[in-house]
């Protein structure tokens, strides 16, 4: 296991991720739902 001098730095990068993670899902959505309705109009 790690000594704990790089905890904070990994809680951050961590928490970056988390964010990315989560916008990318809605921006994908929102993509999928949009090319949806373009398919079927």
């Amino acid at each position: 296991m790690s000594s704990g001098n790089d905890y904070k730095a990994a809680e951050k990068t961590y928490s970056g991720f988390i964010d990315l993670m989560k916008w990318g899902t809605v921006a994908s959505i929102i993509v999928t739902a949009f090319v949806v309705l373009l398919i079927a109009s």
